[in-house]
């Protein structure tokens, strides 16, 4: 791979075109760029997440989903080809049933807020949604793979969850929770 980014700034892109891994060019306002568009932001607020502190075994899990992320985006820039294996999807089934376990259930809606890990957990979960929607939209006009669209499912459900747990896990060692939605309508039903 090394080998094919000798020049990043080509020019080839100039006239609104990007090329794909089979050499064939799009439009840069294709669904298919769109999708490994948001795929590619995805990661990138990943990559700013584990900025901050967190259980060492939530981090290990962090970059191996990088890792995924970046076989998705390569699945998606060629199309037809398979990079996302089964296992992907069994790790982010595995690591939602072990971090749930760990949470209380929730009794109310909660706010994309608490430690900034957490509040950065939930922008991996919004932005992991819109590549979901991306994907969705490049799958209704061409053929694609189930695997993409149920990961990133998968992984917007595990950021929420994660989000949960670093609210939870503090640097200065104090208990942490969720912020919760302050519902006007439920306050009422309580007090009535």
């Amino acid at each position: 791979m090394g080998n094919r980014l000798t020049q990043i700034a080509t020019r080839t892109g100039d006239n609104g075109t990007t090329g794909l891994g089979d050499n064939t060019r799009v439009s840069k306002n294709s669904l298919r760029v769109h999708a490994m568009g948001d795929v590619d932001e995805l990661n990138s607020h990943i990559g700013l997440l584990l900025c901050e502190d967190m259980p060492a075994d939530l981090r290990e899990l962090l970059v191996d989903i990088q890792h995924q992320l970046f076989n998705l985006g390569g699945e998606l820039s060629i199309p037809g080809y398979e990079l996302l294996k089964p296992e992907a999807l069994l790790q982010l089934d595995q690591a939602l049933a072990t971090y749930n376990a760990q949470l209380p259930r929730l009794a109310e809606f909660i706010l994309p807020a608490g430690t900034r890990a957490a509040a950065q957990a939930h922008v991996c979960r919004t932005v992991a949604r819109r590549a979901e929607r991306a994907v969705v939209a490049l799958g209704s006009e061409e053929a694609l793979k189930e695997a993409p669209r149920r990961y990133l499912n998968r992984l917007s459900d595990l950021m929420f969850v994660l989000a949960r747990v670093l609210n939870r896990h503090r640097a200065d060692g104090q208990p942490g929770d969720d912020v919760y939605w302050k519902s006007e309508r439920l306050a009422r039903a309580s007090t009535e």
